[in-house]
């Protein structure tokens, strides 16, 4: 069906999307679904086993580890939101999604992506705390603070999914033809009946807004790690400082990266073999990638990880 034929198509009869199929043939379905499978079940096993680690051992107790155990649990539920849905479809030849799954799945989907981003800013102030302000962290870094910052993220990421959300379904749709893997915000506003969507475009602009003042707090507390860094005397207090940044740097820059590619290309009415693999990277790398980059960088998560699966 074109797009001209699905201008008849309005949000009260909408009942479903169809979702872009990676292949019509059978046994690369079929690949497709044991891909999504190994990367699904990878990305689950990996984070639930830093959440595992961190709450077994009572040695890593403290704020940045809490933070950690929030980032693996967001990670979780933001490739559940996705991953799942492609597989069914998938396995049994399918390509629709309900409107209300569709929904749900933006709503999800944004939340995560969203609380994800917050904590990765919250965590960037913890290790600023750690290394500018040594003597004052176990005294600003409280348990309850560390409670009141993490219950901020989900809270106002939640506020930031359903603004998002509303202002995506808000508008009618005249095709109901995804060009992606799952609901993406930027796919479904092509799918609008209308070029003027200024409901949408002012909670993209006030996300945008955020999510720059975000960047650059991250920013700001890594120049004064920095130069707090160069000032200490001991190359090993050094070394230690880097080792506790280099990890969450890592991991900032990885989901950075991966969101900009995605979300900062041209756009274009279909979807290409680059727009897809974008969109798998950044939606699949950084879940991927979290545990790997915190296991590997922090001895304490190491040894935690070792000790809890009998490896000494």
């Amino acid at each position: 069906m074109s797009f001209k034929d699905q201008r008849s198509i309005n949000k009260s009869s909408l009942s479903e999307f169809l979702l872009l199929e990676f292949s019509d043939v059978w046994e690369l379905k079929i690949l497709h679904f044991v891909g999504f499978l190994i990367i699904y079940l990878g990305i689950v096993v990996a984070n639930l086993l830093i959440i595992s680690a961190i709450i077994s051992d009572y040695h890593l107790n403290a704020p940045m580890y809490f933070f950690l155990m929030n980032l693996a649990v967001q990670d979780v539920g933001q490739v559940s939101v996705i991953l799942p849905k492609s597989m069914a479809n998938a396995l049994m030849n399918a390509r629709h999604i309900s409107y209300s799954g569709c929904v749900t799945q933006v709503l999800l989907h944004i939340f995560f992506v969203t609380s994800d981003f917050f904590l990765l800013t919250v965590m960037a102030y913890d290790r600023y705390v750690a290394i500018c302000n040594p003597l004052r962290y176990a005294m600003l870094m409280t348990r309850h603070a560390c409670l009141q910052m993490v219950t901020s993220v989900w809270v106002t990421s939640l506020f930031f999914a359903v603004l998002n959300t509303v202002g995506t379904f808000i508008s009618p749709f005249c095709c109901n033809v995804v060009n992606q893997f799952f609901c993406e915000i930027p796919q479904l506003i092509k799918l609008t009946c209308s070029d003027f969507y200024p409901i949408e475009a002012g909670f993209i602009l006030l996300s945008d807004v955020v999510a720059t003042s975000c960047f650059a707090f991250i920013c700001m507390t890594y120049v004064y790690i920095i130069i707090a860094v160069i000032k200490m005397s001991s190359v090993q207090e050094k070394q230690k400082a880097f080792s506790t940044c280099i990890p969450h740097l890592t991991v900032c820059s990885v989901f950075l990266l991966t969101g900009s590619l995605a979300y900062l290309k041209p756009t274009s009415d279909s979807t290409s073999q680059l727009d897809l693999a974008l969109t798998m990277i950044y939606s699949i790398v950084p879940p991927l990638m979290n545990p790997v980059i915190y296991s590997m960088r922090n001895r304490e998560i190491k040894t935690a990880l070792k000790k809890m699966l009998g490896w000494r």
